[in-house]
């Protein structure tokens, strides 16, 4: 996510707990910023663990994306 919405929803939050608050447009925004936010950090989430392999005890190695598809 860019620095720029990043610092977007850092100051909607600042704004929010003062006493004017959010309109519904900043509202809206902040969900929907919100939302994209989590979105990445589900992606990168994902990401590194599907690049994760398990060293078992006898010394095989599974893929984390192996186990997603047999689970």
């Amino acid at each position: 996510m860019e620095k720029k919405k990043l610092d977007r929803i850092s100051e909607l939050y600042r704004k929010s707990k003062k006493s004017e608050g959010l309109n519904e447009d900043e509202k809206l925004e902040q969900q929907k910023l919100r939302d994209e936010y989590r979105k990445g950090v589900l992606n990168n989430l994902t990401g590194q663990l599907d690049n994760m392999t398990i060293l078992e005890p006898d010394g095989s190695k599974i893929a984390v994306k192996d186990m997603k598809k047999k689970g």
